[in-house]
């Protein structure tokens, strides 16, 4: 499911050809938070609140960097087009978590991924290859399930 295109997730849509650099060229552990597991794992208002209002220079810097997002997922378009309701959906900062410290992943998905660079609708879609026709050794972790406990600690560590 797209954010940005019918299949593209806007990170993705936006330079198809640096994420295929990174889903095909890299061997690093890679951890993907998509736009479907980001949406049933929101970050609820009271904690977003509570989280930027942290009395710190990173807190408030990300209360300014995050208002536009704020503001924009609380509209009836977006509520609307989310998936179970509304909260935060920060994609990016699932993926960063991992990179961090992956021990708040309790489940994953393991498969080898790239993505598409060319197609009118598919420009920018992820390619999950659960059949292994890619022939690909590396494989990406798709995040599924996480300690929201745990990651809401490190959401707040971060701004302190």
């Amino acid at each position: 499911r797209g954010n940005t295109s019918v299949c593209g997730e806007f990170n993705f849509t936006a330079d198809p050809e640096a994420a295929y650099i990174v889903l095909n060229d890299y061997q690093c552990p890679t951890y993907l938070a998509c736009w479907e597991f980001t949406c049933y794992n929101k970050l609820p208002w009271e904690f977003c609140d509570a989280w930027l209002e942290q009395k710190t220079h990173k807190a408030r810097f990300m209360a300014k960097i995050f208002r536009h997002s704020i503001e924009a997922s609380k509209t009836e378009r977006f509520e609307r087009e989310f998936i179970a309701g509304s909260g935060l959906i920060s994609c990016d900062s699932y993926a960063m978590a991992a990179a961090v410290d992956d021990s708040f992943v309790i489940e994953s998905d393991q498969f080898p991924v790239s993505v598409e660079l060319v197609g009118t609708h598919t420009r920018g879609m992820m390619i999950v290859d659960t059949l292994g026709l890619l022939n690909k050794t590396h494989k990406a972790f798709i995040i599924k399930k996480v300690d929201m406990a745990k990651f809401k600690k490190m959401m707040m560590a971060a701004l302190k």
